[in-house]
C-alpha cells in the first residue's frame, strides 16, 4: 500500500494592482440568479495610441432568453468607460482605425422586409468614437465571415459568402430531388473583398471556391494568409486544412508544406488556427492544435518555400492555449497565451533571422489572462484577467518590463465586492502510479478545517484537453453556487489536463476511462483522509468531456450518491460515427474502430453499465453536434428501463454542446442543486 501524501495547500496569491474598490462588508451569500447578472469581458483591443481600449462585453438577458454581446469604451487615464452599442444581437471582432477615430466591428442588424445591410445577415459596422454613431461598411446579402483593415486604414478587407455546388456525376440528381438533405455537395465558399475606403469601390481580390476560416493581410498588403479547406463541415478543419499564401501582385497562390504538422505530427488530426505576419511582411506565425497532444507554433518564411518552418519551443510545463498570436510591435518577439499550472499567461519570445531567442512572461504573478492587445509603439499591453476576488476585468501594463505591475481599469461587476467569496486554492495529491495531479478547490466562506468535513461535488472539466483555472468562477456547472451552501467543491486537473507538461498531457492517451478516474479518485480520498470531505456524502457532475468523466465514475465505483451528467459520450463507437469532430476519438483510441475494437470497448461506459447504481441527471441539447442526442438517450434507457436506477433526462430543444438560452441554464442549475440536495443530503424535493 502506498505511504498517504499530506494534502498539500497553496495559499491564494493576489497580483499588484492599482484599482481599489470602495470597502464593501462581504454579507451576500452566492445564489443561482447571480449567476445571470454577471458580465463576462472579452476581445480587449487597445488604441493605437494606447489611450483608449474597447471590450465586448457579454450579459445575460432574460427577456431576450440568451446572453449577448456589447462593445464598451474605457479612457485609459481617467478610468472612464461607456458602452458603445445598444442593440439586441452579439457583436464581434473589434478592430481600430490607425488613426483612432473608428472602431470596425461585425454586427447585425434586422429591419423587417429589408434588404442587405439591413437583413439580419452579418456584416462590417464603423462605430465613430467620438459621436457613437455607427453605420454599415458592407451590404452582403449572404453576409460577411471575416474582415481585417489594411495597416494603413485606407482598405477593409473582408470575405464575403458564396453557396457553391459541386459538379461531379451526381449532382444532376440532387438538383432534381432537392427536398432530402444530402451528406456532401453543397458548401458556403468565402470570396475575398477589398474595398477602397476613401472611394468605397469595392473589387474582388480572390475567389477560387475554398472555406476559408481565418486570414490575414500582410502590412505591405503583398500578401494575404488564408487557413482553408474545400468544405464547410468541421471534419475538414481537422487534418484536411491548409495554410495558403496569396501573392496580390503576381495574383500566384501557394500552400504551405505540411509535413511538419502533418505526417511528421503526433496526429494527423490537427486543426490550423491563428494567423499573425511579422512587420518585415515575410515571417508567417500560426498555430496547430491536438486533442490529446501538446499544440504546436510555427514561423514561416514565405519567401524560403524550401526552408523548413521554425517551431517555437514552449517554456517549462506550458501548454499552448487559444489562437491569439501577436507580434509586439516595433521588437522581434511573437507573443502567445499558454496554460501553466492553473493560470493562463502571456509569453513573448524573441525571433531574430529565423531563430529563436529568450521567452519571457509578460506580466508576473497569478494571473488568468483572457484576451489582450498592444499599443501601436508596443509599450503598453491590455488584458483582460480573471483573479480570486473578481471576474474578468482589464488592466494594463508596461509591455517591455518582465516585473509590469497590472493596473486595473474596470469594475464591470461591482456588486461581487458585496459576495461572500468562496474560499479558492490548489491542491495537490499523489495519484496511484506516483504522479503528482493539482486541482481546484473552493470552499465555502468562513470554512476552518476543525469545522469538520463537508459534503463533497467533484467538478470535473471538459476536453479534456483544458483545465480549470486558478480564479473565481461563478458556473453554471458548479463553481461558487455550491460552496456558498456549505459543499467543498474540487475541480480536478486530472492526467490529459494542459499547463502541466507535456506528458502529463499525452499519458492519458490510449488510457481513457482508467488512469484519469484514478487521478480523480486519489484526489477525493486525499480530502477525506484529511478531513476535509464527507466520504459519505459526495456527489460528481461534469459537461462534455467532464460528462464522459461523471459516467465514468459512476460505472467504476458506487461512491457517489448521486451525479449529473452534461453532453457526456457513453459509447466510443457511437461518438466517432456521430460527432463533427470524429478525429478527437480516433486520437484517444489510438485508431479507428476496426483498428482498435477492444479500445472503443473499453473506453466507453457502456461496458459497464450494469455497474451504475447511483442516481443519474443526465442533461443534453437536443441539436448537439459534439456529443450527439443519443449518447443521453443511451445511458437513460440502461439506467431507467433496465437497471432501475434514479435517473432524469432533460433535453434541451434548440441547444447545442453548449445551452445559449436563460431559461436553460437555469433549468439545468436548479436541477443539479435540488437532485443533490436530494440524493447526497437527504433533502425533500419540495
Amino acid at each position: 500500500m502506498k505511504q498517504r501524501h499530506k494534502l498539500s495547500v497553496l495559499a491564494a496569491a493576489l497580483i499588484g494592482c492599482s484599482f481599489s474598490a470602495t470597502a464593501t462588508q462581504r454579507s451576500h451569500d452566492i445564489t443561482i440568479d447571480d449567476f445571470f447578472d454577471i458580465g463576462n469581458m472579452g476581445a480587449v483591443t487597445l488604441s493605437p495610441d494606447g489611450k483608449h481600449a474597447v471590450w465586448l462585453e457579454s450579459r445575460w438577458d432574460k427577456e431576450l432568453d440568451k446572453s449577448q454581446r456589447d462593445l464598451w469604451l474605457v479612457e485609459i487615464k481617467s478610468q472612464q468607460s461607456k458602452r458603445m452599442t445598444f442593440t439586441n444581437e452579439s457583436e464581434s471582432s473589434p478592430q481600430w482605425s490607425p488613426d483612432g477615430e473608428y472602431v470596425y466591428y461585425l454586427g447585425k442588424v434586422k429591419q423587417e422586409g429589408a434588404k442587405a445591410p439591413f437583413n439580419g445577415k452579418t456584416q462590417v459596422f464603423r462605430l465613430s468614437v467620438k459621436s457613437g454613431d455607427s453605420q454599415p461598411m458592407t451590404k452582403e446579402a449572404e453576409g460577411v465571415a471575416g474582415f481585417e483593415l489594411s495597416h494603413d486604414g485606407k482598405s477593409l478587407y473582408f470575405l464575403a459568402t458564396k453557396t457553391t455546388t459541386d459538379e461531379d456525376q451526381w449532382a444532376s440528381m440532387r438538383a432534381s430531388h432537392s427536398a432530402p438533405k444530402y451528406g456532401h455537395g453543397e458548401q458556403k465558399t468565402n470570396p475575398l473583398y477589398q474595398l477602397d475606403l476613401e472611394h468605397f469601390k469595392q473589387k474582388l481580390l480572390l475567389d477560387d471556391d475554398k472555406v476559408v476560416w481565418e486570414f490575414k493581410v500582410s502590412q505591405d498588403g503583398n500578401k494575404i494568409a488564408r487557413i482553408t479547406t474545400t468544405d464547410n463541415e468541421l471534419v475538414f478543419l481537422e487534418g484536411w486544412s491548409d495554410v495558403e499564401i496569396f501573392d496580390t501582385k503576381t495574383q500566384q497562390n501557394s500552400v504551405l508544406a505540411d509535413t511538419q504538422w502533418r505526417d511528421n505530427a503526433p496526429s494527423p488530426y490537427g486543426w490550423l488556427l491563428g494567423l499573425a505576419w511579422q512587420d518585415n511582411n515575410t515571417e508567417l506565425a500560426f498555430r496547430i492544435d491536438y486533442d490529446g497532444h501538446p499544440g504546436q507554433l510555427f514561423i514561416a518564411d514565405v519567401n524560403a518555400s524550401d526552408k523548413p518552418s521554425l517551431e517555437v519551443t514552449r517554456p517549462g510545463d506550458v501548454t499552448l492555449t487559444s489562437s491569439d498570436l501577436t507580434w509586439r510591435p516595433n521588437s522581434d518577439e511573437i507573443c502567445y497565451r499558454g496554460a501553466d499550472h492553473g493560470r493562463v499567461k502571456l509569453f513573448c519570445t524573441e525571433i531574430d533571422d529565423g531563430e529563436q531567442g529568450d521567452t519571457r512572461i509578460v506580466i508576473p504573478g497569478d494571473m488568468v489572462i483572457g484576451s489582450y492587445s498592444f499599443s501601436q509603439n508596443g509599450q503598453s499591453v491590455a488584458f483582460s484577467h480573471n483573479g480570486l476576488d473578481h471576474f474578468s476585468d482589464m488592466f494594463t501594463a508596461d509591455a517591455n518590463s518582465s516585473l509590469a505591475k497590472a493596473k486595473r481599469l474596470t469594475n464591470i461587476n461591482p456588486q461581487v465586492d458585496s459576495w461572500k467569496l468562496p474560499q479558492v486554492s490548489i491542491v495537490k495529491w499523489t495519484a496511484p502510479d506516483g504522479a503528482v495531479v493539482e486541482g481546484i478547490l473552493d470552499l465555502p466562506a468562513g470554512y476552518k478545517k476543525e469545522d469538520g468535513p463537508l459534503p463533497l461535488i467533484v467538478q470535473i472539466h471538459g476536453g479534456p484537453t483544458a483545465a480549470t483555472p486558478y480564479a473565481l468562477q461563478h458556473r453554471s456547472y458548479g463553481r461558487s453556487t455550491f460552496t456558498a451552501n456549505g459543499w467543498a467543491l474540487l475541480s480536478p486537473n486530472y492526467r490529459g489536463s494542459t499547463g502541466y507538461g507535456d506528458k502529463f498531457l499525452t499519458d492519458l492517451v490510449g488510457r481513457e476511462h482508467d488512469i484519469e478516474v484514478k487521478d480523480i479518485m486519489a484526489g477525493v480520498d486525499q480530502l477525506i483522509a484529511d478531513g476535509i470531505a464527507d466520504g459519505d456524502k459526495m456527489a460528481v457532475m461534469g459537461w462534455s468531456n467532464g460528462g464522459y468523466l461523471t459516467n465514468a465514475l459512476i460505472s467504476t465505483n458506487n461512491r457517489f450518491k448521486a451525479a449529473s451528467s452534461g453532453a457526456g459520450v457513453f459509447d466510443q463507437r457511437l461518438q466517432w460515427i456521430l460527432e463533427d469532430t470524429p478525429g478527437h476519438v480516433v486520437n484517444f483510441m489510438e485508431g479507428l474502430p476496426w483498428e482498435k475494437p477492444e479500445a472503443y470497448n473499453h473506453g466507453s461506459s457502456l461496458t459497464y453499465a450494469d455497474k451504475i447504481k447511483t442516481p443519474t441527471l443526465i442533461h443534453i441539447g437536443e441539436g448537439d453536434q459534439r456529443v450527439p442526442l443519443g449518447h443521453a438517450q443511451g445511458l437513460y434507457r440502461a439506467l431507467h428501463h433496465y437497471l432501475n436506477v434514479p435517473v432524469e433526462l432533460v433535453v434541451y430543444p434548440d441547444e447545442g454542446h453548449g445551452l445559449s438560452k436563460y431559461q436553460h441554464r437555469k433549468a439545468k442549475m436548479e436541477w443539479d442543486q435540488k437532485w443533490f440536495n436530494h440524493y447526497v443530503l437527504g433533502q425533500e424535493v419540495k
